[in-house]
């Protein structure tokens, strides 16, 4: 309910670091408008999340702390139904906003659709239409889909998905806010010193987290990765990889012993940008890292059998490699031997999420449709 003076409140959800790099501009475009905005964290990234916020001058205002020793996927989201529901029936906001595809979306698209709040989805859209490919994230997306009342897609694309799929509420294309805290981030001084220095020389930067990656597709990566190391004798290999050890290990058993691999947990997001915006190619399985990677103007190989992101492979800024070593020894190799064809691929994609301005767009729907002034 709006305030006593007329003004409107919203609730941001926030549980891990790719919401809070996209929806940071959000809430500071938000807060600017005059809109009193709440920022929920569920605790699913905690000691991530706090330094990307931070970047932008924000903090979280409640942390629901959900996350326990071995949570399973039911645990999560059970929890962050519960607390997020709770949490809103104090709060009592006009709008619920969440971002993607993570268990904190769900949950809190699925609280403020009990407590009859409406939800605006920012990354509205994604579809790979393949519920196991990414898992659990393609089912979220859908559900979240079904609840929502302001259907904010990054891209014509997304937003043809859902026209397709006769949504309810209202679908409005308005570019993707991860170039927005791309550019905000590039544009301000670091304020804290970077602990990962990129290699001397020519790299790769990979990345690999996926769920249904776990195990051998990671491995895989990882000894493709290596056999281009042995292949090429002037390249480094700088390989992020995720705290979760389902996912670091085998990367780790692969690549410590070899010289040119830096093997590197999570680094603060503008120092990943620094990485990333220097690297000959990147190597990934990530969401977020298909936006990045061709707003910056680096060539991206996904490491995957489907993306829900299929505008960089028509842009021709990305490629599929899935996770098959040999594939990915080949394809990388040939990119490294091209330059030509790597700067075709670095310029082809520098604007196919938009032009930095989603988050206004996405305020000056709420703005007009809440019924507040500017």
């Amino acid at each position: 309910m709006p305030n006593a003076d007329g003004s409107h409140r919203a609730a941001v959800v926030i549980g891990t670091r790719p919401e809070a790099i996209k929806l940071a501009p959000v809430v500071s475009e938000l807060r600017k408008r005059g809109i009193e905005t709440t920022i929920i964290g569920t605790g699913q990234h905690r000691d991530l999340v706090d330094p990307v916020l931070e970047l932008f001058g924000l903090a979280l205002d409640l942390d629901l702390q959900i996350m326990e020793a071995e949570s399973s996927l039911n645990a999560v989201l059970s929890r962050a139904i519960e607390r997020l529901g709770s949490a809103l029936e104090t709060l009592r906001p006009d709008v619920v906003v969440v971002q993607g595809d993570t268990s904190s979306a769900v949950g809190g698209a699925l609280a403020a659709f009990n407590s009859r709040i409406p939800v605006a989805h920012v990354e509205a859209g994604l579809r790979s239409h393949d519920l196991a490919l990414p898992f659990p994230e393609e089912m979220h997306r859908r559900v979240i889909s079904i609840v929502t009342r302001w259907h904010f897609a990054p891209t014509e694309h997304a937003a043809a998905e859902l026209a397709a799929e006769r949504v309810p509420g209202q679908v409005l294309v308005t570019g993707n806010t991860v170039v927005d805290a791309v550019n905000y981030i590039l544009s301000v001084a670091t304020t804290h010193p970077h602990t990962v220095a990129a290699p001397e020389g020519p790299y790769l930067l990979a990345t690999a987290h996926r769920r249904e990656s776990w195990g051998a597709p990671i491995r895989n990566i990882a000894l493709a990765l290596r056999d281009v190391l042995e292949e090429h004798s002037d390249l480094s290999v700088l390989f992020a990889t995720h705290p979760n050890p389902k996912a670091r290990h085998p990367v780790e058993e692969v690549l410590s012993a070899q010289p040119r691999a830096s093997v590197v947990g999570a680094m603060e997001y503008d120092e990943f940008l620094a990485v990333l915006r220097g690297a000959v190619l990147a190597v990934t399985d990530s969401g977020g890292v298909q936006e990045e990677g061709p707003t910056l103007g680096v060539p991206v190989l996904v490491t995957r059998e489907v993306t829900e992101r299929p505008e960089g492979l028509a842009a021709g800024a990305v490629r599929m490699v899935g996770t098959g070593r040999v594939n990915i020894r080949r394809v990388v190799g040939q990119l490294l031997d091209d330059p030509a064809e790597r700067l075709r691929m670095a310029t082809a994609g520098r604007s196919v999420y938009g032009d930095g301005t989603a988050a206004t767009r996405i305020v000056d729907t709420l703005v007009s449709e809440l019924g507040g002034s500017v």
